[in-house]
């Protein structure tokens, strides 16, 4: 998307032609085929539909909790995935950035630039992020209010970027659990920013389970609850969903448990 695109997906993304938009794709890239496997199934869902649908995966996984845990390929082989997703597909990409330096040059492919839910306070990473001009989503923390997000996206307008968004994806509850306030959300949709909810990760239990013999940590989580999850946004007005999706949940390096099957993805849209 050039400018004038992105400024066009904005639109769609502040009053959805069909009442919703869909942020779908994988938790994170492998491959450049899997990638534009999983987008072409993706798109075919977009066709169906008609709705505003932007493919999402991210490039590098910086917060995984241990340390050995699969990150992805890396900044400069995952733009060069995203460039081949949107030639072959057509769709828009979201990706999340890190550290100030990504913004720019995700910025020449991303059509949405994503913060991290542990980095929404982070002011030099909004202005940095705010300053591509692209579309803005912040994932609210885990330990964050509404109102502490509404201030974060004003950060974004302070710093000249009025495009964006806020993204709901639960909050703590003791040390492994999540839970999704339905006033929160409405008290972030009151702020006049448009609200996403990321039904998977709502659906996360953090840090939960010990992996293999390493000792190591990962997340846990429930996806048989994602398409309720999906209906309280939607009830709840929200601008957009967040689903994330594979063609091999099983074998999925991260959040495997919580990935909806990307062939099922129609049916629950």
């Amino acid at each position: 998307h050039t400018a004038a695109g992105v400024g066009g997906l904005w639109q769609a993304m502040k009053k959805p032609p069909k009442g919703l938009f869909l942020i779908t794709g994988p938790n994170v890239l492998r491959t450049r085929d899997h990638a534009v496997r999983v987008a072409e199934r993706v798109a075919a869902v977009k066709q169906s539909l008609g709705v505003e649908v932007v493919f999402k995966a991210s490039f590098d996984k910086a917060n995984r909790t241990s340390a050995g845990s699969f990150r992805g390929p890396g900044m400069d082989e995952g733009l060069r995935i995203f460039e081949e997703v949107k030639r072959q597909t057509q769709l828009p990409v979201i990706t999340d950035i890190h550290e100030t330096w990504q913004a720019a040059p995700v910025a020449e492919v991303a059509d949405i630039v994503q913060i991290p839910a542990f980095m929404c306070r982070q002011t030099d990473l909004l202005k940095a992020a705010a300053e591509t001009g692209r579309i803005i989503n912040i994932k609210k923390g885990q330990f964050a209010s509404p109102s502490v997000m509404e201030q974060a996206a004003h950060k974004v307008k302070q710093f000249g970027n009025d495009k964006v968004m806020l993204c709901e994806r639960g909050t703590t509850f003791g040390y492994t659990e999540l839970i999704v306030d339905p006033m929160g959300l409405v008290e972030m949709k009151e702020s006049g920013f448009p609200v996403v909810l990321d039904a998977t990760h709502s659906l996360q239990r953090p840090s939960s389970r010990t992996a293999g013999a390493s000792g190591g940590v990962v997340s846990g989580g429930e996806r048989r609850y994602l398409p309720d999850m999906g209906m309280v946004g939607a009830a709840l007005g929200v601008e957009g969903v967040f689903v994330e999706v594979d063609d091999d949940v099983a074998g999925a390096p991260c959040d495997g448990q919580l990935q909806w099957p990307v062939e099922d993805l129609l049916p629950v849209a």
